[in-house]
C-alpha cells in the first residue's frame, strides 16, 4: 500500500484522532524496509507486535517513528519535529502541557544516557520503561494514535 493508501485507512479507522500530522512518522512504522510501500507481511507483523507483543517489541516498533531518518539512531533535530507534529494530540489531553523546543530537550536529555547527541534503541527504551516522565508521555501518546477510544456520550 501507497502512503495515500495507507492515510485513507489510518483516517477511517481512528476517526476520532487528529493525526494526520502523523501519519507519515507512523507509515514508517509498517515500511520496515524503507521501499515506500506497507505490504502484507509488513502491515501484519507490526499489526502483531503492536496487539500482542512484549513491551521492549512494541517499543523497538514505537522507536522507528521517532527515527525520521531511519538511520537507527534519534537525533535531537528528530525528536522536535516528531514533538511538533504530535504536539496537537498532546496538547489536547493536557492544555497546559510545556512548550514543544521544552518538552524535546527533556525527552532527548532523558534518552539519551550516554550523551551522544543520539539515542539507540536501547537508550529509548531504557528510558520509556523507567521513570523518565517526558520520554514515557511521548512513547504513550505514540501508542495511543493505534488506540481508539470510544467515550461515553
Amino acid at each position: 500500500m501507497k502512503p495515500k493508501d495507507f492515510r485513507e485507512i489510518m483516517s477511517s479507522a481512528l476517526p476520532k484522532k487528529d493525526a494526520s500530522k502523523m501519519e507519515k512518522h507512523v507509515f514508517r512504522i509498517y515500511d520496515t524496509n524503507n521501499d515506500g510501500y506497507v505490504d502484507f507481511v509488513e502491515f501484519m507483523v507490526v499489526f502483531f507486535i503492536l496487539s500482542d507483543g512484549s513491551s521492549e517489541d512494541v517499543l523497538t516498533k514505537i522507536f522507528r517513528l521517532f527515527d525520521v531518518n531511519s538511520d537507527g539512531t534519534i537525533t535531537k533535530e528528530e525528536l522536535t519535529r516528531l514533538v511538533k507534529d504530535m504536539y496537537g494530540l498532546l496538547k489536547k489531553d493536557d492544555p497546559n502541557i510545556n512548550a514543544i523546543d521544552f518538552i524535546a530537550k527533556s525527552a532527548f536529555n532523558e534518552m539519551d544516557s550516554v550523551m551522544d547527541a543520539k539515542v539507540t534503541t536501547a537508550e529509548f527504551i531504557t528510558a520509556c520503561m523507567g521513570d523518565e516522565g517526558f520520554s514515557k508521555m511521548l512513547a504513550n501518546k505514540a501508542v495511543d494514535i493505534f488506540i481508539e477510544e470510544d467515550l461515553p456520550k
